[in-house]
């Protein structure tokens, strides 16, 4: 069994749809904290990694508040480099035409 075929198995990850290509779009689940801790620590990395990323090329900006709590701010183009990466939601009827 692979470890996509594992992940799905426990709940980790699931079929959120399929693209216009047939490829299956898939999403990780709240659960996978605990069911698959390896797994949540990769899919954080690579959050905090694009949104590096993301404000070293001028499309996110932050500011903080007087508690020092941050806020972001993605540009236009950053919306979609960060929808792409999978970091902002998906609206299910319209990012996934197959579904």
């Amino acid at each position: 069994m692979s470890d996509l075929d594992h992940y799905i198995e426990i709940g980790a990850i699931e079929v959120a749809g399929v693209d216009e290509s047939g490829e299956f779009i898939l999403s990780i689940t709240e659960a996978a904290k605990e069911l698959a801790p390896e797994l949540w620590a990769a899919h954080v990395n690579h959050i905090d990694e694009t949104l590096v990323a993301l404000y070293e090329k001028g499309l996110m900006s932050v500011d903080y508040d007087e508690n020092l709590e941050a806020t972001f701010s993605l540009s236009e183009e950053g919306m979609k480099v960060a929808k792409s990466f999978g970091l902002l939601p998906m609206d299910v009827e319209k990012d996934i035409p197959n579904n």
